[in-house]
């Protein structure tokens, strides 16, 4: 209901605004990598990422602006899409679309030259952020010393990307509606000790989803604490997460995890940087064997202009939860932005 009034007064205020002129704009990055994997059959070792997103934005004459954006997927189909309505009352952007989901936006926030420990392949994990690419409605506010809050709801979390004038109707019919929000404090604001914090961020959010609306199941929970420090050339950062991927039968026991990473990052100049990433990663399966999963790896990072070049090496022991199982991988890859 709250949802439905916030649309109405929406539309009120857009039904007696004008639009100004607008700009359209296309971006996008491709990036091309040689990976190899010692402790596998490589194969074919060259692999390409690509990307496009055409945006385009205008100001009505009440002061609200607006935004529009459409990426793409790899293989340049449609990919993820979002309205924006920017300066609501002078407070708040209120957004709809299936783009930014807060948790997802945030699982892996601590410094790194190139890639995450396990951005690379190294290792096998189930992060949190399960809400991302869902359609919803968000907005974006900020609050005195607490920060920049981002907070998005899902009417139902069936991963229907719905064309205008339809609904999902029964569409995965089982799940329900979920939701996520992340806050993002800079602790140099706050009153008293804020001096003696400057440089250092907190990260924290939570996200719930009810996968199943079979009674007496878990829904999915997500929750994750990030602290970075920077001083100088020097960056810190320890992140905290827990995921617990729920149940779809009832009284069953749920599966979960309790993840830590740590990133060092050091900026030689403005073009190059190294970084020191660990990822560790204790699940708890009842029918499983639990072994801690740990990814070290090691990043370097030298940017050109929108040209960046990256090179990662990264070491899982006890891969895939199994004992003693390794799963290594050495990557370079070179991003181009435009």
């Amino acid at each position: 209901m709250k949802i439905t009034k916030i649309l109405v007064a929406l539309s009120f205020l857009f039904a007696v605004a004008t639009a100004n002129a607008g700009t359209l704009t296309v971006t996008g990055n491709m990036e091309a990598t040689y990976q190899s994997e010692p402790e596998k059959t490589t194969g074919n070792p060259l692999g390409m990422d690509r990307e496009l997103k055409f945006a385009g934005s205008t100001e009505l004459d009440n002061g609200i602006t607006v935004s529009v954006f459409q990426d793409t997927s790899d293989n340049l189909g449609y990919g993820n899409s979002q309205i924006a309505f920017g300066n609501i009352m002078g407070l708040a952007t209120i957004y709809v679309g299936s783009d930014a989901d807060p948790v997802d936006g945030i699982d892996d926030v601590t410094p790194s030259a190139y890639e995450e420990a396990n951005g690379s392949g190294s290792g096998t994990y189930v992060d949190i952020g399960s809400l991302a690419g869902q359609m919803g409605i968000g907005t974006k506010f900020s609050l005195p010393i607490l920060g920049a809050v981002d907070f998005k709801y899902y009417p139902k979390g069936d991963s229907a990307k719905n064309g205008d004038n339809v609904s999902s109707a029964d569409t995965s019919a089982s799940v329900g509606s979920g939701s996520s929000l992340s806050i993002n404090s800079n602790l140099g604001d706050l009153p008293v000790i804020g001096g003696a914090l400057s440089g250092a961020t907190l990260r924290t959010g939570y996200s719930e989803n009810d996968n199943s609306t079979v009674a007496e199941t878990d829904d999915v929970t997500e929750l994750t604490a990030a602290l970075n420090y920077a001083y100088g050339p020097l960056s810190f950062g320890i992140q905290k997460k827990y995921n617990n991927l729920g149940t779809t039968v009832a009284t069953t026991d749920s599966i979960f995890y309790k993840d830590t990473v740590v990133g060092i990052a050091y900026a030689v100049n403005d073009s190059l940087s190294l970084s020191y990433n660990r990822y560790t990663s204790q699940r708890h399966n009842t029918a499983a064997a639990n072994a801690e999963q740990e990814t070290d790896a090691i990043n370097i990072g030298y940017t050109v202009g929108g040209m960046t070049i990256g090179f990662q090496d990264a070491q899982t022991d006890n891969a895939g939860y199994t004992l003693n199982s390794k799963d290594d991988t050495r990557t370079i890859g070179i991003s181009v932005a435009f």
